[in-house]
């Protein structure tokens, strides 16, 4: 008589939905309470904020996603299985609906409860964090966030809603106008002109935005609803690049009350890297949004809190709490900060560039972007890691990469091993000494030309795709005043600050710490630092070390 095999440990479906043991579930009732549930009782609903967690002991619970053609069908949990994924810990508004389809009993936790139990149970806190990340992978894959985004490839926006819902892993499910034909159903529909795309429709609201920005999206998709901005943090984060998510993650485990805000998406350059290979711990690599997904799971699960799509104007730094200033004109007052902004790629100094940025001028080498040039020629232009990862990247998917660089070699800007694959891959052909001088097209990029800095001679491409990688300048405008910076803008941190030839001048009787600035009680990590070491590895060690001393200058207000 032969038997089922048992399913493995590592298997993704026996991790992603798992059984709990009764030891398991016996821990979870000492930290919950066991109520009965009836047929149809509705648990929580798509658009609920901070919902219960809960374990089904008996019955069934169905997980259901609303759309506009009905409801789709998730999965079923029976006894021992147990609700949620990443938005149980982020505390971002629910994506599906639970519904009781037979009668039993569950064991439910409000959300201050769930997070209190996975912080002492670390095995419960492993089997749960790991479901939860598997789970959100599935709705992303299987675009199940009850949100459709019309768009077209010829259109910037389009990208970019693209990249902000997939840098922070909100499933959705996208329609190419260019080539489906059910598109138009949709848009007739909600009655959208084309020229109004892209189009998001939010499925659980029947609401169409028409062409909309990144704040609004944010806001109507409720990714900031958590978020209590009246409240005096202990720390503020602000960027959400690897060295402010290791600062998020190392503040937040050691009971620090912290707040990252982020521009657009967390990653920050690294989550715009197609993989990091140099990076301690993964030797066959990391794509650099897997690497800041996980950073996110990570400081979620701990309580710091993320605050998205949305810009600090000034610092206001007269007094104490300091207060971050948005873009909406709202204060956020914390008593100290982590400036964490990172760097964004230099632009060539070419006339018409901004009218073909994300028409084929792009600033990331991702999966999203390698689709449009698949099979096309491409220019990667810069001589950094980035350039030479995105390269080594493209060449897969591309006809041909053209590295352009401003100088030779690259030796003394690009990592060995990254040299050497371009050297031998033959789909990538370098072109030293040479500088980008004109983009030329209608709708979008068509063709460029190049020069040739040593014999002055121009150059004639139909080449549709760019990446620029080129250099870095910081983010440091709405610092100017409160901080001591460099001539180029880094910010001055330590010792560094001697030489700041008297402005915002160090003003108390100890020395300043190793990353603190010229303001006490605000720190600068990673590339937005004067000096830093451009490596993901440093960023993340300057995050961890920055916790250590926001937690001397707290100590010194008590």
């Amino acid at each position: 008589m032969s038997s089922s095999p048992l399913p493995s440990a590592l298997d993704a479906q026996t991790q992603t939905f798992p059984t709990l043991t009764p030891a398991q579930i016996a821990r979870v009732r000492a930290a919950g309470k066991v109520r009965s549930v009836e047929r149809g009782e509705i648990l929580f609903e798509p658009g609920q904020t901070n919902i219960s967690f809960y374990v089904v002991l008996s019955g069934d619970l169905a997980i259901v996603q609303p759309s506009l053609d009905g409801e789709k069908p998730i999965t079923n949990h029976g006894p021992g299985h147990f609700t949620g994924e990443l938005n149980m810990i982020s505390g971002r508004r629910s994506l599906v609906s639970g519904r009781i389809t037979e009668p039993g009993e569950i064991i439910e936790l409000n959300p201050e409860e769930f997070r209190a139990l996975i912080s002492r149970d670390a095995e419960l806190s492993d089997v749960f964090m790991r479901a939860f990340i598997l789970r959100r992978l599935i709705l992303v894959q299987k675009g199940l966030g009850n949100l459709v985004l019309l768009g077209s490839q010829h259109s910037a926006q389009t990208l970019r809603l693209r990249e902000f819902l997939t840098r922070n892993s909100h499933p959705y499910v996208y329609m190419d106008l260019d080539a489906d034909s059910d598109a138009q159903e949709l848009l007739d529909r909600f009655h959208v002109k084309r020229e109004e795309i892209p189009v998001l429709v939010c499925g659980g609201h029947n609401v169409a935005l028409r062409n909309p920005s990144i704040q609004l999206l944010a806001d109507r998709l409720g990714l900031n609803s958590s978020i209590d901005q009246t409240l005096v943090r202990d720390l503020v984060i602000v960027g959400a690049g690897p060295a402010g998510l290791a600062a998020a993650v190392y503040a937040a485990s050691e009971g620090l009350d912290a707040l990252v805000i982020e521009t657009a998406a967390p990653g920050g350059q690294a989550g715009s890297s197609s993989k990091i290979e140099n990076y301690l711990g993964f030797p066959m690599g990391i794509a650099g949004q897997e690497l800041a997904n996980r950073a996110i799971a990570q400081a979620a699960k701990f309580g710091a809190k993320m605050m998205v799509a949305h810009s600090v104007a000034r610092l206001d730094c007269d007094r104490k709490p300091y207060k971050v200033v948005l873009d909406t004109g709202a204060e956020i007052a914390a008593r100290t900060l982590v400036i964490a902004t990172g760097a964004q790629y230099n632009k060539p100094h070419i006339a018409n560039l901004e009218k073909f940025e994300g028409l084929g001028v792009y600033y990331g080498a991702t999966n999203m972007e390698s689709q449009l040039c698949r099979g096309a020629d491409v220019v990667v232009l810069g001589g950094g890691n980035s350039a030479g990862q995105a390269a080594v990247f493209l060449a897969d998917k591309a006809r041909k990469v053209h590295m352009v660089v401003r100088s030779s070699p690259l030796a003394d800007t690009m990592s060995r091993y990254l040299i050497q694959r371009i050297e031998e891959n033959p789909a990538i052909e370098m072109h030293y000494c040479t500088e980008l001088v004109r983009l030329e097209g209608d709708k979008q990029l068509e063709r460029l030309v190049w020069r040739d800095k040593n014999t002055g001679e121009t150059s004639v491409h139909d080449i549709c795709h760019v990446f620029v990688m080129a250099g870095a300048n910081p983010r440091t405008e709405w610092l100017r005043g409160c901080l001591a910076l460099d001539p180029k803008g880094f910010i001055l941190t330590g010792r560094d600050l001697d030489s700041a030839n008297g402005s915002s001048p160090w003003k108390l009787k100890r020395v300043p710490q190793m990353l603190e600035t010229s303001l006490p009680g605000v720190f600068a990590v990673g590339d937005v630092r004067s000096g830093n070491v451009k490596r993901v590895a440093a960023a993340v060690g300057e995050g961890a070390i920055s916790i250590h001393m926001v937690h001397r200058v707290l100590a010194e207000a008590d």
